[in-house]
């Protein structure tokens, strides 16, 4: 059974083990493989939002709910993750920098889609990109090594040109309140 605050303790517990996020993907892995006991703790994901479960210097766990056919522009985190699906789909497009005469920019260098029970590590220096490819919501646990909220430095490069801009955090929240627009009209109960 998925319980939030010992899913908090373990993940605590692992990064003391294991500075690096190889023990707190077996944490987050053991807890997707039973996505319908996170999802009756979580609750079944209803929109776009970032939930916050937990935030410290040296940890924070989020839950992530992708609005259907929402995408993410590449971006970087400037600290390691563990990204784990309990419902839907979320499809990775990873790149890599390059120089292109003057400018630098991105340019894809691989991919992984992720369904339910699927976990993926992401390293410190990861740039990628995020879609939910499904006309449905996605849940997923994103554990990061640090202080998701507090980074300076951290990019994302623009759709169109793939070159390197600041992150701005209200920007992206509002690409997930967009990104609602694409859900249906909920019926009264």
């Amino acid at each position: 059974m998925f319980d939030i605050e010992q899913f908090i303790s373990d993940c605590q517990d692992a990064l003391r083990q294991d500075q690096s996020q190889s023990a707190v993907r077996d944490v987050v892995a053991r807890a997707v493989s039973e996505p319908a006991t996170v999802l009756k703790a979580l609750g079944e994901p209803q929109r776009g939002q970032i939930q916050t479960l937990y935030h410290a210097g040296d940890l924070t766990i989020l839950n992530v709910i992708w609005a259907p056919w929402m995408t993410l522009l590449p971006h970087n985190h400037q600290m390691w993750a563990v990204i784990g699906i309990y419902t839907g789909r979320e499809d990775n497009i990873f790149w890599r920098r390059v120089q292109d005469g003057k400018e630098m920019r991105v340019e894809a260098a691989g991919a992984k889609a992720l369904s339910v029970r699927d976990t993926v590590a992401l390293g410190h220096d990861i740039i990628h990109s995020v879609t939910n490819p499904i006309p449905r919501v996605t849940g997923a646990i994103h554990v990061y090594g640090g202080d998701f909220f507090g980074p300076v430095g951290r990019s994302e490069w623009d759709a169109e040109t793939l070159l390197e801009q600041s992150c701005d955090g209200a920007r992206m929240a509002r690409r997930f309140e967009e990104a609602n627009a694409y859900l249906s009209p909920r019926q009264p109960d």
